[in-house]
């Protein structure tokens, strides 16, 4: 295990499973204290009872509640001393074709990701501007690109880069980057729901998904946790209001 993130503090949305999980857990191996808020209380209890040998928060809170996430994070605070590194990863997705899709799950999809971050966001720059340090790590898709069935997911993955972007240029004289990781397609719970949705086994999915990866392999949280990792970096100081793409290929 390195120190790349001793003494940093590093929050994360959405954190108990699949990607959240990953990333939760190179900062926490990498010297962090880890601080996971997710509406998903039984998931989240299983991150912290895997989790339970490094230094950890994790709270029961909704993105979506803006009152959740500043008591969160005043909470986190407080317990730790600082709020150095914030990751919106949290999300859901409520995939139809449009014809077929509702206004809840239109709506379902921009408050957890748009509103969300937007919450998260506004909630850590006033403890980084105090600061004047700061990493917000927002997590798109390459989905923000267009993907059939997923309008609502495809509009808040983009909207996502549109508020990287203008974050990285109101906080960047405070010494806070902003920048945001975009996944193709990765194993999670997540992708599994969408086989579950269009009806084929999770397997059978994967595979006809392979051809239009370049590197032959799927994505696992792991490499999304890298990519994260590389834009939370001290050191990557001059990165801001960058997208990375990490698919397996080069997108655009």
């Amino acid at each position: 295990m390195g120190e790349r993130f001793a003494g940093k503090v590093a929050l994360i949305t959405g954190g108990s499973r699949g990607i959240g999980k990953a990333i939760a857990r190179l900062f926490a191996e990498e010297g962090a204290k880890v601080a996971v808020i997710d509406v998903n209380g039984e998931a989240l209890q299983e991150a912290a009872e895997e989790l339970k040998q490094f230094e950890l928060y994790t709270k029961v809170a909704n993105v979506v509640e803006s009152q959740e996430v500043e008591n969160a994070m005043k909470e986190v605070y407080e317990s730790f001393g600082s709020l150095d590194i914030v990751v919106n990863n949290a999300g859901v997705i409520r995939d139809n074709l449009l014809f077929k899709m509702t206004e809840p799950d239109w709506q379902a999809v921009m408050d957890v990701h748009l509103n969300g971050s937007f919450n998260v966001a506004k909630a850590a720059q006033t403890y980084m501007v105090k600061e004047k340090y700061g990493r917000i790590i927002n997590i798109s898709s390459t989905s923000a690109l267009g993907n059939r069935g997923q309008a609502n997911y495809a509009t808040a993955k983009a909207g996502l880069q549109g508020l990287t972007k203008t974050l990285a240029i109101e906080l960047g004289p405070f010494g806070i980057t902003t920048n945001a990781v975009a996944p193709g397609f990765i194993e999670t719970d997540m992708t599994k729901e969408t086989a579950k949705r269009i009806g084929i086994p999770f397997e059978q999915l994967i595979e006809a998904s392979l051809p239009g990866i370049p590197v032959g392999r799927c994505g696992q949280p792991e490499d999304i946790a890298n990519a994260v990792a590389f834009f939370a970096d001290e050191r990557s100081s001059f990165v801001n209001g960058q997208v990375l793409y990490v698919s397996g290929g080069p997108k655009s």
